[in-house]
């Protein structure tokens, strides 16, 4: 578990460049600056103020590439605040780093919040060398070079935490962006697959007609036109969804709007809508899915059931929850293969909002489905 932990670690990526740095970086910066040229010429126990301030500074400015290049940032500054430290010490000088170099602190953080995995280990072993490394030259004892290095860790622990939480909050954000594509896909197939078998049914009625009766071909070109122009809306109000993101539309259709599904030319399959019981007081996704659910069994009987003239919808409210039946008289289903995407998708929008569905071949022929759906629509 551990070994799985670290490569997990080891292998986590950089996080997208977050671009230059902002301007409390850069006020920070310029203050810190200042703040050090002032320490290192009026403090008396700094014995090569020059040798200070310039190793000192070469600790302040990479704070303003402590996003961009993390890596680069923590071995600059924490290699310059080493030298500055160690040069007076080999000298036989007393041990005096100006105070501002304890902004490597900072580094850390960045290090392991903006940084890839691998280089977020490599800095921190570079930074606990550089610890390690140099308190001994200090006559630093093994407790005082223990608690240093926890101390040094502090800001990477909460660097790593605030990039864990960023990453989770994104992870959520994307997971909620692909349930609506998956819902407007299933809307997009729903609409699509009912209008399009629509026009099929009437386009082979109008060719039945055409010599025979022309002034009935007349009539199906305008039923097909009708749908083909519904279906043009839909499509693009569904489009203009996923152009936008924003979810300004008319209502979508609910249970009352079954019965317009019942509208057929001539040579359709017909169909037959019974609502009994309660059917109010629905939540907008359930009553949504109880229609889209109708009018995608309608879609299959009419493409799949060979010989079938009649599609009976039951629509029931009982207590709390409603269930749909959908039976057609054809013959045969599929055969035993492999559930389409409009089965698919009925049966994942039913799972959704906490209902049951199924369907198959019924005992005394034809095919049928059946989902039941709890008013709330509120998975269990």
């Amino acid at each position: 578990m551990l070994r799985g932990a670290l490569r997990s670690l080891w292998e986590e990526p950089r996080v997208p460049d977050p671009g230059p740095a902002p301007w409390w970086d850069r006020v920070l910066v310029a203050v810190l600056a200042l703040v050090t040229v002032g320490e290192g010429l009026l403090r008396p126990d700094v014995p090569w103020p020059p040798w200070s301030i310039g190793w000192a500074l070469l600790c302040v400015f990479p704070l303003l590439v402590r996003r961009s290049h993390p890596l680069a940032a923590v071995v600059v500054a924490f290699g310059a605040q080493t030298v500055a430290g160690l040069g007076p010490e080999l000298a036989g000088r007393d041990y005096a780093v100006l105070d501002a170099t304890a902004v490597v602190l900072l580094f850390p953080y960045s290090l392991c919040r903006w940084a890839s995995g691998r280089d977020a280990v490599v800095g921190m072993a570079f930074v606990l060398a550089c610890h390690l490394g140099r308190e001994p030259l200090y006559g630093s004892t093994a407790a005082s070079m223990v608690v240093g290095a926890g101390f040094l860790m502090f800001p990477a622990a909460l660097g790593a935490s605030i990039r864990f939480r960023a990453t989770a909050r994104q992870r959520s954000v994307e997971q909620v962006r692909l349930q609506e594509r998956e819902e407007l896909a299933r809307e997009l197939h729903d609409t699509v697959a009912h209008h399009v078998s629509a026009i099929a049914i009437q386009a082979q009625a109008g060719r039945a007609v055409a010599a025979a009766d022309p002034s009935r071909a007349a009539s199906v070109l305008e039923v097909i036109e009708g749908a083909a122009t519904e279906a043009l809306a839909e499509m693009r109000e569904v489009v203009g969804i996923l152009r936008t993101g924003a979810a300004e539309r008319a209502p979508a259709p609910g249970v009352a709007d079954i019965a317009r599904l019942t509208e057929a030319g001539p040579g359709a399959l017909r169909v037959e809508v019974d609502l009994r019981g309660d059917l109010g007081h629905l939540t907008g996704p359930v009553d949504a899915a109880l229609y889209r659910l109708a009018q995608e069994s309608i879609t299959n009987a009419r493409r799949h059931a060979r010989g079938a003239r009649r599609v009976a919808v039951r629509v029931e409210g009982t207590g709390d929850a409603v269930r749909l039946e959908v039976r057609d008289d054809g013959r045969g289903g599929r055969d035993g293969r492999e559930p389409g995407y409009g089965l698919v998708g009925m049966a994942e929008r039913v799972e959704l909002l906490g209902g049951t569905f199924s369907a198959g071949p019924a005992p005394t022929g034809g095919w049928t489905v059946t989902a039941v759906l709890p008013r709330a629509g509120e998975a269990p």
